[in-house]
């Protein structure tokens, strides 16, 4: 399937999904409700893109992911296990098109984790979440954008810098990148295909 890759600005914020174009949630805090066209204005100037689209097949949305430094989501000061280091790259949220489509949210993380590490940022960070045993892959993926299960960023490389009950801060070093993703991420993708593939149907007999 061919697949394209688009960075997120101003101007192709309207091409997200439509939940996400005016969605201010990390760009506010507290009762304080921010102006996205302004925020995006400053991250672009201190950063650049801040996150990423991931077209199909007929340039068919499939995915957005936002991302940025830190200190440029003031929600996560108020969040269980916050806040973010001031060093960090922090991945906000994961909103899929195509509930069928997992292997995007690995793929769109794979893009956030590179651009961070081209930026020269010192590590990733975002918050997990510790499900329970027998918790359904439609809960642990799909239910939640902000928060993601820990044992899938675990298998990237991420480790919980705190714990506030089972909402975790997880970071990745960047430093160590390339032993991190060279198997980890093959085990990432397993994961999710095997928790949306269905069972096979099992043949009646002739």
């Amino acid at each position: 399937m061919p697949v394209r890759l688009h960075p997120v600005t101003a101007a192709s914020i309207a091409h997200a999904p439509p939940p996400c174009v005016g969605c201010v949630f990390w760009q506010s805090r507290g009762h304080r409700v921010a102006a996205k066209g302004k925020w995006a204005e400053k991250i672009e100037d201190d950063w650049g893109a801040w996150g990423t689209l991931y077209f199909g097949d007929a340039d068919s949305l499939l995915g957005f992911i936002q991302y940025g430094p830190a200190g440029h989501f003031p929600r996560a000061w108020e969040l269980p296990a916050g806040p973010p280091s001031d060093d960090a790259v922090l991945i906000t949220c994961v909103y899929l098109v195509d509930p069928n489509t997992l292997w995007v949210l690995q793929s769109l993380f794979l893009a956030a984790i590179g651009e961070a590490r081209d930026q020269g940022a010192k590590a990733v960070e975002t918050f997990g979440y510790r499900y329970p045993e027998g918790t359904s892959a439609y809960e642990r993926f799909l239910v939640h954008r902000t928060i993601f299960p820990s044992d899938f960023l675990a298998d990237f490389g991420f480790y919980p810098l705190r714990w506030e009950g089972d909402v975790a801060l997880a970071r990745l070093e960047l430093g160590g990148l390339q032993p991190v993703l060279e198997g980890p991420s093959a085990v990432v993708w397993r994961k999710v295909k095997e928790a949306f593939t269905p069972a096979p149907v099992p043949e009646r007999p002739v």
